[in-house]
């Protein structure tokens, strides 16, 4: 199977179009890991990401009558764009299929590169659909993102600039994973060299697919309910038939991350390169150094794809809030104080010289006050010493370091208004970033709920974040939820998340 794959990479076409992008020494995270790193820059190609490759590869192998009916592809993202040069470089009609809620920025960019573009669903199993009946119907030719022959071997060029550049076989090479195709590609080209270098694949926490395929021993769908959006350009239910044969071969481990590693990582490519990745891209980058943490690594060559760089100017926002997070460097701790003359300098006192990144207070009685506190650490250990710290002192203390209702919304709700005697369930949404999300939501409600709280955020994805209150109580538990299945979108109960209790009832 490595040798089939090998011929088909040496014999790729993807060249006519794709550059070979520099493996860079990254200092800064060589220095902190005591290994020397190397980052394969595929966010410098013409489309700011490695999609090119594959699907240059797969549309130029088509025969004259294939290209003649043109072809068709379903993606919000970088594979638009690169079945979108690649048909524009071959003079074939291309099709591209979009979510509606599909960031303006992305259509643009598919656009300006001369593709036809259909906005349909909201979500890639949508626009998968429409793009299957408008291939039957039409006689496009389909494009899959990664779960095809030519794509993966196009993507395995790769792995081939990795060998050609690397001074001597890398020790590791670390491949972020959506479905699978680049980490397909660069594992059956390197192990086929050099069978002891390590294949490390990397994925969300929300949507590590090939884990649990590798666990299972088959392929596993992830429910979308519970799929991570925030890299949405690995955010696969279901790793690929074909790239799953080729990494359960070859692929050593997997290794996930979450969200504020993520962040971190964006920040530690920026601090190195001056180029900001997409989360996707940086995905790799988080998991070496989980990976290179975990196991003491000591002057290991290790090798870690950036795979892109399309991010939305908008999101910057939000990774820069959570990279401190995600880099261990600051905590967020909800802080009950006694609401009397000299606590408040009192509690200053026992955080003692750390710097505050974030202080919000909040009057909860006549006899306590809640504190939301942002606080910045040295080291992941310094966390425990500080909970240790301030539950001495007498305080009651909520770590939320970890908890998304409490860094996404309630930071920015301290203060607000308290329901008095009335009852309340809370509840977190994704809606879709299009034009009739609220009007639908609130639609479907009707008149039967009345919303004593709505916050909502834009992060420059497709996807926005939501926090909704309705009067109700715990009996109405049941009914609610059937309305709010009837909206579609996803939720999450947080009645019980300790941010809420302490800062907004």
């Amino acid at each position: 199977m490595l040798e089939k794959y090998v011929k088909k990479i040496l014999s790729s076409k993807v060249y006519d179009v794709a550059v070979e992008t520099p493996l860079q020494v990254a200092g800064n995270l060589s220095r902190r890991l005591g290994c020397p790193v190397t980052l394969k820059r595929e966010d410098l190609q013409p489309i700011f990401s490695f999609k090119i490759r594959g699907a240059y590869n797969k549309i130029a192998q088509l025969s004259p009558d294939q290209q003649a009916r043109g072809v068709i592809a379903a993606s919000a993202g970088n594979h638009a764009q690169g079945v979108a040069l690649a048909a524009r470089h071959l003079g074939i009609k291309a099709t591209i299929v979009m979510g509606r809620n599909t960031p303006s920025i992305k259509v643009n960019a598919v656009r300006d590169l001369g593709a036809r573009i259909v906005l349909h669903g909201d979500s890639f199993d949508d626009a998968a659909a429409l793009a299957a009946e408008l291939t039957e119907k039409e006689g496009y030719v389909f494009v899959h993102p990664f779960d095809d022959m030519d794509v993966i071997a196009g993507q395995g060029t790769v792995g081939m600039e990795i060998m050609n550049q690397h001074s001597g076989n890398p020790d590791v090479v670390f491949v972020p994973v959506g479905g699978g195709g680049l980490v397909a590609g660069i594992s059956a080209y390197v192990k086929y060299l050099s069978p002891r270098t390590r294949i490390v694949g990397v994925e969300a926490e929300g949507s590590a697919c090939l884990a649990a395929a590798m666990a299972a021993g088959r392929r596993v769908r992830l429910p979308f309910e519970s799929l991570d959006l925030f890299a949405d350009g690995v955010s696969v239910a279901q790793v690929g038939r074909e790239t799953f044969k080729v990494a359960k071969v070859c692929v050593d481990e997997v290794v996930t991350v979450t969200t504020d590693e993520i962040c971190a990582a964006i920040k530690d490519l920026y601090d190195d390169t001056r180029s900001i990745a997409e989360p996707a891209g940086a995905l790799a980058v988080a998991g070496m150094k989980k990976y290179a943490d975990a196991r003491s690594l000591v002057d290991k060559k290790l090798v870690v794809v950036v795979s892109g760089a399309n991010v939305n100017f908008d999101r910057l926002r939000h990774i820069s809030e959570r990279a401190e997070l995600g880099e261990q460097r600051e905590v967020i701790l909800g802080v009950t104080i006694p609401e009397v003359r000299g606590s408040f300098r009192r509690f200053c006192n026992a955080l003692g010289k750390r710097s505050v990144s974030e202080f919000n207070y909040r009057y909860a009685s006549d006899t306590e006050a809640h504190v939301y506190v942002g606080m910045e650490i040295a080291a992941p250990a310094d966390r425990a010493a500080l909970l240790d710290t301030l539950c001495e002192a007498g305080y009651g203390v909520e770590d939320m370091t970890d908890n998304e209702a409490a860094k996404l919304h309630v930071r920015h709700m301290v203060g607000g208004r308290r329901l008095g005697g009335k009852s309340e369930l809370l509840y977190r949404f994704e809606f879709p970033e299009r034009p009739g999300a609220l009007l639908q939501f609130l639609s479907v409600l009707g008149t039967e709920w009345n919303i004593t709280m709505f916050h909502y955020r834009n992060h420059g994805a497709a996807w926005g974040r939501v926090l909704v209150g309705f009067e109700a109580n715990t009996g109405d538990r049941r009914t609610l939820a059937a309305y709010l299945k009837r909206v579609g979108y996803r939720y999450w109960e947080e009645t019980e998340n300790p941010a809420y209790q302490l800062f907004l009832r």
